[in-house]
C-alpha cells in the first residue's frame, strides 16, 4: 500500500508552507504500509520555539487556503514540538534539539520516503537528515 495521490499533494502543500516559514530539514514518509491511521508524516524542524509556531500556523494556513482541510487534531509539546493531524497527513513541527531527541526517521526508517517536490537545497537538508538519522 502506498499513500493516496491526495495524501500527497498535502503533503507537498505543507511541506512547501514550512519551508516558506524556513523550516529546514524537511522530510516526508510513506507510513501508509504501517499505519492505519494516516498516509504521510511530513517531519521539519525550527530553530526555536517561535517559528515552531510560525511554521504551525503557515501549515494551518496553506491547507486550508489550498485544499480546504482543517486539522482534527494539534498536540503542543511545551513549544519545542507541535503534532497537527489532518487524518491524510500528520505534520510534526520539531525544534533541532526535540527533532534528535524524538527520532522520528530512525523510528520509521523502513518507510519510504515521500518526494515533496521542494527546491533542490530543501530535498539535499533532508536526505542528509534522514541519512544521518538512519545511522
Amino acid at each position: 500500500m502506498t499513500a493516496t495521490p491526495a495524501a500527497t499533494a498535502l503533503a507537498r502543500t505543507a511541506a512547501a508552507a514550512a519551508a516558506d516559514k524556513l523550516g529546514t530539514d524537511i522530510v516526508g514518509l510513506d507510513v501508509s504500509a504501517q499505519l492505519a491511521l494516516t498516509d504521510v508524516f511530513v517531519i521539519a524542524s525550527a530553530t526555536n520555539e517561535r517559528q515552531v509556531k510560525a511554521i504551525v500556523d503557515g501549515v494551518e494556513e496553506a491547507l486550508l487556503k489550498e485544499h480546504d482541510v482543517k486539522r482534527v487534531r494539534r498536540e503542543n509539546g511545551d513549544g519545542n514540538w507541535v503534532l497537527i493531524d489532518f487524518d491524510d497527513i500528520v505534520v510534526h513541527v520539531f525544534t533541532e534539539e526535540d527533532r534528535q531527541f524524538y527520532a522520528l526517521e530512525r523510528l520509521w526508517s523502513d518507510c519510504p520516503v515521500v518526494d515533496l517536490d521542494l527546491p533542490a537545497v530543501a530535498g539535499a537538508d533532508a536526505a542528509e537528515t534522514r541519512g544521518t538519522a538512519e545511522a
